[in-house]
């Protein structure tokens, strides 16, 4: 989709702050950062809404948000994840993504390029 904000950053168009890539997902820190390390999962195929992405890809996006998970368990030194996938009137983006928001007991303050960093 050729004015969509996530496949133009799947494409190198935008800019973002990277952290896992492989040939069916891009993973990428959130800009406004709701909590340290909140990051997004998205499909390098286009695809809307739960009911339009294939059981398979769902499948193995959930397998790459436990990987992170464990990463961020490590890196971050969070305590918890919270996954959060919006659909329909919910959606600010109409790409199927997946929120991965890390939870502390104590809140870390650190700026995105410290998360990035920390996360490579």
């Amino acid at each position: 989709m050729k004015d969509c904000i996530f496949c133009k950053i799947i494409n190198g168009e935008i800019s973002s702050k990277m952290i896992y890539e492989d040939d069916l997902v891009y993973v990428f820190l959130d800009l406004n950062q709701d909590c340290p390390g909140h990051s997004l999962i998205v499909p390098k195929n286009h695809y809307v809404t739960l009911h339009d992405i294939p059981a398979d890809l769902l499948n193995y996006i959930m397998k790459v948000a436990n990987n992170l998970y464990s990463d961020f368990e490590k890196k971050l030194k969070c305590d918890g994840m919270t996954l959060l996938q919006n659909n329909g009137c919910a959606q600010d983006i109409k790409h199927f993504h997946l929120h991965l928001l890390p939870k502390y007991v104590k809140k870390p303050s650190l700026s995105i390029e410290q998360i990035s960093d920390i996360l490579k």
